[in-house]
């Protein structure tokens, strides 16, 4: 009996290696140019752009074909570098046996499978199929459409850089390297995607990255299947570590020199083909009220800014829930004057103040999605003139009060001076269950409201790296790029939240001028 199992195993294991064998078989190329023109046509069905040149190579006198997208590809340089040397007749080398058609392009590879021509293909290269090889060549020939390098519309400055980043990933990892022109700035490539093939790339500096956060980053990337990804933040939601918290847990930016600034101190930048950003990991959440001008400013003023944004973080946030929780439960805290007008202002309105802020809140939310929607100038119109009218029109109709369209008012500009967009999204997310929870327990709730806040920020992690570091765990040393900006020449290390194995960044040394 065991000799019989023996046999039968030995059996299947062949049939296995022989239907490998003649799939692998059916993957190689014909050496005849008819079969493998015909198996193009079977794979590039009711493809108008395909474009296929029979042509006589001059040099070796062979008849080929030349396969592209005409949309995707470089017709200059096809014609230029491409065809005219195939076409013209060049000097061969006669004792070469077997000569290689010459062509004066860059990158050029071999093909031995149709998968590889078809991703080759589709990929915007342009293929050369010689009668009689077996081997097909790959030509990188590709010119995607796409736009020219513009200001940053998003996240503008007075004083940096007025370059962003754009849809081309090549373009923007040279971006890169314009301002970190180092042999240690290394680029890691992956293809993320079934289906549509998309190419993510890792940037960072070799000698000061911390080697395990790149490890821990590779690896979320490559477990990715998916059919295919269009953009930075679609990628981040495969690999961000709490994809249930509304605060982002990657920095994204389309600033060029903000992102050399991060790589520098330590920090892994993922650049996206196709999408006008990139992602910044590890990110804390003091990340997210930095901005490249607070760098390019007297770090006075640039001290004085950022802390406004931190405390228009805290009106954006709580403002309307703390005129709820006043309105509603702890009114005997309002001065008598200031509680006189209130009540004036409110004699009129029939709604509670949950339901009138609530009112406000969705209108106005409503009035800027309205002007990010259309197009750029009939969109401040709608902002402005449907601001002011449906707040007035509200007001005159007693649906709301004087007061709370202040509060909402001020809610507003408060939520517009965070830098970047995302932690503005994230915290008009999070004003409407302090609103609810105001409503239901006034200062209570508040408090509990902002508690737990505070334990979803500390246990909160980016990559591995706590989120709200150096507040937890307390590293008062880091303080000096935090909640104000000291001088640059005082911040002699890189941060150690982005784990970095090279630590100085900058000499004590720093003239001190004519004190005379």
């Amino acid at each position: 009996m065991s000799f019989f199992k023996k046999y039968k195993k030995e059996i299947q294991q062949q049939e296995l290696t022989n239907t490998v064998n003649s799939g692998s078989d059916k993957e190689l190329l014909s050496s005849h140019l008819v079969d493998n023109m015909a198996e193009i046509q079977t794979i590039f069905t009711n493809t108008p752009d395909l474009v296929v040149t029979n042509l006589v190579i001059k040099q070796t006198k062979s008849l080929a074909s030349l396969v592209y997208l005409g949309e995707v590809t470089d017709s200059t340089m096809l014609n230029e570098h491409v065809l005219k040397p195939l076409l013209l007749d060049f000097d061969a080398d006669t004792n070469d046996p077997t000569p290689t058609p010459k062509v004066s392009i860059g990158q050029i590879k071999e093909a031995k499978t149709w998968s590889q021509i078809t991703d080759g293909i589709l990929q915007g290269k342009s293929v050369l199929f010689v009668d009689g090889s077996q081997v097909a060549i790959l030509l990188d020939t590709g010119k995607w459409p796409e736009r020219s390098i513009e200001d940053t519309p998003i996240e503008s400055s007075i004083y940096a850089e007025h370059i962003g980043f754009t849809e081309s990933g090549s373009k923007n990892i040279a971006l890169i390297r314009k301002h970190i022109p180092n042999q240690n700035l290394k680029i890691k490539e992956y293809t993320v995607g079934e289906r549509g093939k998309t190419k993510v790339s890792i940037l960072y500096l070799d000698d000061v990255a911390n080697p395990d956060l790149i490890k821990e980053l590779e690896t979320r990337i490559q477990k990715i299947k998916v059919d295919s990804i269009t953009n930075s933040v679609e990628l981040e939601e495969y690999i961000e570590d709490n994809p249930y918290s509304p605060f982002p847990q990657f920095f994204l930016t389309e600033r060029t020199d903000y992102a050399a600034l991060e790589i520098l101190a330590g920090r892994i930048v993922t650049v996206v083909d196709g999408a006008p950003n990139v992602l910044v990991a590890p990110a804390t959440f003091f990340s997210f009220f930095k901005s490249m001008d607070d760098y390019t400013s007297r770090w006075l003023v640039a001290s004085f800014i950022r802390l406004l944004r931190y405390v228009g973080f805290f009106i954006a946030i709580f403002l309307p829930a703390t005129y709820i929780a006043v309105i509603a439960f702890h009114f005997e805290v309002i001065p008598l004057k200031l509680l006189m007008s209130i009540g004036v202002s409110r004699e009129r309105v029939p709604f509670p103040p949950f339901i009138e802020a609530l009112i406000m809140e969705i209108a106005l939310e409503m009035l800027r999605e309205a002007g990010i929607r259309l197009p750029a100038k009939i969109g401040q119109t709608v902002g402005i003139v449907g601001g002011i009218v449906i707040g007035q029109a509200a007001v005159q109709a007693g649906i709301v009060s004087n007061i709370m369209v202040i509060v909402v008012a001020l809610t507003a500009v408060a939520s517009f001076i965070i830098p970047n967009y995302q932690m503005g999204a994230s915290i008009r997310l999070v004003r409407f269950p302090m609103m609810i929870i105001a409503s239901l327990f006034g200062f209570v709730g508040l408090s509990v409201g902002l508690m737990t806040l505070m334990v979803h920020l500390i246990e909160l992690k980016s990559l591995g790296i706590s989120y709200a570091s150096p507040v937890s765990p307390l590293r008062i040393q880091e303080w000096k790029d935090l909640f104000i900006r000291f001088p640059q020449w005082s911040i002699r290390k890189r941060p150690v939240s982005s784990m970095a194995i090279q630590m100085r960044r900058a000499d004590s040394s720093r003239p001190k001028g004519d004190k005379k």
